[in-house]
């Protein structure tokens, strides 16, 4: 005789009371009835309680899988920044590398065309005495000529049968 039974903690008291009953009557059927049904019930009860716990694992696992995935992406992440980081400075030692050589060039530059300047009045300078010098040497020789000319002028006047 196939029955439908009721399971969980409702077959497990049914079951109970067919055995009792069946023990109270004598019915060794209805008595075996009635511990199968027991057993049924306390099975799926069982199967339940380990399907919840399967669940909970499972959950558990996606949860720790979430959080392993989670620390990589945080450590992808840190990493990318530290290179980006690493980078940007790489980048401003080079610029400002680049500024220090540029500023040396320009202080270098400044200084040549400094010291050619002041060559180029050293040199200013030095013709300009030279040509003060030529005029000087010239007015010079001009007035000596003039003191020849007036000693020869002096010395014909003197002597005037010597004439050089």
């Amino acid at each position: 005789m196939a029955e439908e039974t009721a399971g969980g903690l409702l077959g497990k008291v049914a079951g109970k009371a067919k055995e009792a009953v069946g023990s109270v009557l004598g019915n060794e059927q209805l008595e075996r009835e009635g511990k199968l049904q027991q057993a049924a019930s306390e099975a799926e009860v069982t199967a339940a309680r380990k399907a919840e716990e399967a669940e909970q694992e499972r959950a558990e696992a996606e949860v720790l899988a979430a959080k392993q995935d989670n620390e990589v992406e945080r450590q992808r992440l840190q990493n990318e920044i530290a290179t980006k980081e690493r980078e940007a400075a790489i980048e401003r030692d080079k610029a400002q590398t680049e500024a220090r050589v540029e500023a040396d060039a320009a202080q270098r530059k400044a200084a040549v065309e400094g010291g050619k300047r002041v060559q180029e009045s050293a040199a200013e300078a030095a013709e300009k005495r030279a040509a003060e010098q030529r005029i000087a040497d010239a007015r010079d020789a001009a007035r000596l000529e003039q003191e020849a000319n007036r000693a020869e002028a002096v010395a014909n006047a003197i002597d005037p049968e010597v004439q050089r």
